[in-house]
């Protein structure tokens, strides 16, 4: 069976770690471009650094842009994933290498040198594709498939702001750029992750019986595990990892509807926030796949398997 083939575009980030190695245990991965987002782009940078180290895979690190394309952003996410991005464990520089070359310049010379090859993961606030976007509009014809890990269809967000999710609501212009520029993606937003979460227990079983990249992943996830504990978010939430899932294989999906998709950009209370007619009331393309249910049993394989918890 042929390997997918994968350009991801990330904010490393816990959950952008799993997402990761699900992709270098299932995948061949093109390169890692990277946003700020969870974290500021040093640490995300050196995070993606880490993270090839980690996986002795060589795959390029292509640097993007340090803020979102017009306003500051209220919060990042260290809250959550330590002030570095990996729980505060100090690991050391990595010997990973960062490329010459712009995050959004990477994105269009990859497509355009493997046109229809590669599917585009966006596990991270969409400055880096919007940025490409406004450069070579063609951008979509380029990609076989785009799976965005982000929104939150019907306003149960992660962010200051009720009903915007985290990737969305860094970025808000770039969201609206990548969202009105492609005519087809699908979307897992913050709210199927929440009904795809892990036992608590059962995933540390998976970190007992796997390999240095559990061990790697076990460290970094502390600090997130213990902030889910305490604000009421039960199980390991693997958001990223979800959307991971559904890029490698899209038959784990079981249940999804096609929707028209905006963002809110000017709402004091909702700037930021994704608004799905679910109705098809305003007459405009049906563009976003909404993943709803993935198979359970399929998705924990795919992880345990990352973490090399199983074969």
């Amino acid at each position: 069976m042929t390997r997918p083939q994968l350009l991801i575009d990330t904010d490393p980030g816990v959950d952008d770690a799993l997402a990761i190695l699900m992709a270098h245990a299932h995948a061949d991965i093109a390169g890692l471009s990277i946003a700020a987002g969870n974290v500021g782009l040093g640490h995300t940078v050196r995070n993606a650094r880490t993270l090839v180290d980690v996986l002795g895979a060589g795959t390029p690190v292509f640097a993007g842009c340090t803020t979102p394309l017009v306003r500051a952003p209220d919060e990042d996410a260290a809250f959550v994933h330590g002030e570095d991005g990996f729980g505060d464990i100090g690991f050391p520089e990595p010997k990973a290498k960062l490329m010459d070359e712009s995050a959004a310049l990477a994105l269009l010379r990859l497509t355009r040198e493997r046109p229809g090859e590669l599917t585009l993961v966006a596990l991270a606030p969409l400055t880096n594709l919007a940025l490409a976007l406004r450069l070579d509009p063609t951008l979509p014809e380029r990609v076989a498939r785009l799976v965005v890990m982000g929104g939150a269809v019907t306003g149960h967000g992660n962010t200051g702001r009720v009903p915007a999710e985290f990737n969305v609501g860094f970025d808000p212009e770039a969201a609206h750029v990548v969202f009105e520029a492609f005519p087809s993606f699908d979307l897992v937003d913050w709210e199927v992750t929440l009904r795809h979460a892990f036992d608590d227990v059962e995933f540390d079983r998976w970190l007992a019986a796997g390999d240095r990249r559990a061990e790697f992943f076990g460290q970094i996830v502390a600090t997130a595990r213990r902030y889910n504990a305490k604000h009421d978010r039960s199980g390991v939430i693997a958001a990223d990892a979800l959307a991971m899932a559904v890029a490698l294989d899209p038959s784990i999906v079981t249940r999804s509807e096609t929707r028209a998709v905006a963002v809110e950009l000017d709402g004091r209370l909702t700037r930021g926030a994704t608004v799905v007619d679910w109705a098809a009331r305003l007459g405009r393309p049906a563009q976003a796949n909404i993943v709803l249910e993935v198979d359970q049993a399929r998705f924990a394989a795919m992880v345990r398997r990352a973490l090399g918890a199983e074969s």
